[in-house]
Order: C-alpha cells, then sequence, then structure tokens
C-alpha cells in the first residue's frame, strides 16, 4: 500500500505537523527526505531498510557515499537529499551557537560538534574560538591525523586563538574506530593545553571527543583536569 493510501494520522508529514517531529521513529523522518520509495516499497519500508542494513539512523548519516548509493532503491537525487538534510542541520546549529546562549548548554555543543565529526574517516582536531559571552567566533580543524591518532602542536593552538582574539576555547577530536574513552595521551594533552592557555589568559572550558554514536565531555564527566 502506497504512504498516500495510509489513514492520514499513519502519514508520516501528516504525523509531524499533528504531533510534532519528537512523535516520529528514525525511519519516518527519513522517509520524508527520501520522499518517495521503489516499486515494491513505501518511502518508509525502504527507510526502514536502509536503517536495518546500516544498523542505525546515525550509521547510515555517517557512512561512505559509495556503501549508500549501492543500496536498492538509493539513487543520487535521494541521497543528495539526505546530505541537503545534514548541512541544514549543521547550519541551523552553527547560527544558534553563534548567538552565545546555546553555548551554555552543554547538549547543544556537544551535538553541533558531532554533525562536525562523526562523518570524519580519520583522526582530526577541532578548535571552537569564543568571547567572553560565550559567542562563536571561529570554529575550525586545525590538524589531520590517521585513523587512530593525531598529533597536536599546542604552541599552534594559542596562535590559531590569539589570531581570532579568543578569550575562551573548546577543542574537540574524534575516534574514528572506537567508542569515546579518553586515551592517556588525550588526557596528558587537555592537562598540558589548559595549562598553555593560562599563560596566555584563555579559559579552557571543555574537550569533546566523538564517535560515530556517542560524545564525550571532559567538562560534564568532571575528567581531570576539569574537576
Amino acid at each position: 500500500m502506497a504512504i498516500k493510501d495510509w489513514h492520514e494520522d499513519d502519514r508520516p508529514r501528516e504525523k509531524l505537523l499533528n504531533l510534532g517531529a519528537e512523535h516520529l521513529s528514525d525511519a519516518e523522518i527519513l522517509a520524508i527526505f527520501l520522499r518517495t520509495g521503489t516499486k515494491t516499497q513505501s518511502a518508509i519500508e525502504l527507510a526502514r531498510s536502509l536503517i536495518a542494513h546500516f544498523g542505525s539512523l546515525a550509521e547510515l548519516l555517517s557512512a561512505p557515499a559509495q556503501d549508500v548509493l549501492a543500496q536498492h532503491g538509493m539513487g543520487v537525487a535521494k541521497y543528495a537529499q539526505i546530505l541537503a538534510s545534514l548541512e541544514m542541520g549543521k547550519r541551523y546549529l552553527d547560527s544558534t551557537l553563534k548567538t552565545g546562549s546555546s553555548l551554555n548548554r552543554s547538549q547543544a555543543v556537544k551535538d553541533y560538534i558531532h554533525t562536525q565529526l562523526r562523518r570524519e574517516n580519520r583522526e582530526v582536531f577541532a578548535v571552537l574560538c569564543l568571547d567572553n559571552s560565550l559567542n562563536l567566533i571561529n570554529y575550525e580543524v586545525l590538524f589531520i591525523g590517521g585513523i587512530s591518532a593525531c598529533s597536536v602542536c599546542i604552541k599552534q593552538v594559542l596562535r590559531h586563538a590569539l589570531s581570532h582574539a579568543a578569550s575562551q576555547l573548546i577543542i574537540a577530536h574524534n575516534h574514528p574506530r572506537a567508542d569515546t574513552t579518553p586515551s592517556v595521551a588525550d588526557n596528558q594533552l587537555t592537562s598540558d593545553l589548559m595549562q598553555a592557555c593560562r599563560l596566555v589568559d584563555i579559559h579552557l572550558i571543555d574537550h569533546i571527543i566523538v564517535s560515530r554514536n556517542e560524545t564525550l565531555s571532559y567538562a560534564e564527566h568532571h575528567l581531570p583536569p576539569f574537576v
């Protein structure tokens, strides 16, 4: 049965408008962006099969383009719609963080960094430069490493922060092939960078680690040196 023939309360778009996005399943949300299915599947059935194949909506959205396009029913147009939805989310989070108020909410910051880093297949290190009012001045990936490591130069981080007149910093990196558990090297870098920031009167607010499905905040978990 085509979605147009379903009862109105069961159609994803009508359900979204009548009840709100929070009442939709991952498959229903995805189906709205897919718009159409195949000859044998509705858009929701296609969405469910895609999510089942990749394991979760997050894994689907993080998967390489060639893997997604190889799935039956996924053409370039549908994939472009998914990429556009991701970019819209990124830009929305970016615009809200630049107002400053969202940076007072840990979840908003984690969501923003997760959208930026979750698709990276190599370990990268990023810096968010902030002013005294927690307005986002600049977000930039400063270092790119391999699958399991990324070398970070503390002096270069400080030069970058000073060049943007930042008074506060958030640093972040990803674990492409692991969970968000900090390594000994992660902990040492965080401690060393906090000490270096103090010397130039910059406040290191947080260090955030991102994996495909998780985000960890040092400050939120009171990990050293955020104790």
